[in-house]
């Protein structure tokens, strides 16, 4: 599971990346956030209890439980990608099969206070330095957050 950086034809650095396809599942989701934990730790040297770790955990747990529970058709996976773009940053995407379904942002949405669920995408704001949304094609659609670190 590990990556490297490659050098391109150009002599430039490509980022460090990985991508996995994840089952629709409250199971892909757990395993999204252990392996994203398990890269960020691999890749940065941060150790699991970190506050960077932590804050990679609630983003990908976050991302990917919003992608299960309403972004992906039944039967269908969603995609988990990991990038370091540049150290000190963290890039977390995970696309789902559902584009006509964009997102709504946090303040626009505010959850009532007795609210059991409406707080995700308030949680990846607070938690990432930047966050949004592309719909790349006409089948899919992905959230990214980017996370700093050190």
């Amino acid at each position: 599971m590990t990556q490297r950086q490659t050098t391109s034809r150009t002599g430039r650095v490509e980022p460090l990346r990985l991508g996995l396809r994840l089952s629709g599942s409250r199971r892909g989701v757990r395993l999204a956030r252990r392996l994203a934990v398990q890269q960020f730790t691999e890749w940065t040297g941060l150790p699991h209890h970190s506050d960077a770790a932590y804050a990679v955990a609630l983003v990908t747990d976050e991302l990917a439980a919003n992608a299960v529970a309403h972004g992906t058709v039944p039967g269908r996976d969603f995609r988990l990608t990991l990038l370091l773009p540049t150290e000190g940053v963290l890039r977390v995407e995970v696309t789902d099969t559902r584009p006509e379904r964009g997102l709504v942002h946090p303040v626009n949405a505010a959850a009532t206070p007795d609210a059991e669920s409406g707080r995700g995408l308030l949680l990846v704001a607070v938690y990432s330095a930047r966050w949004g949304y592309a719909c790349r094609d006409a089948l899919t659609k992905t959230v990214w957050a980017e996370i700093a670190y050190r």
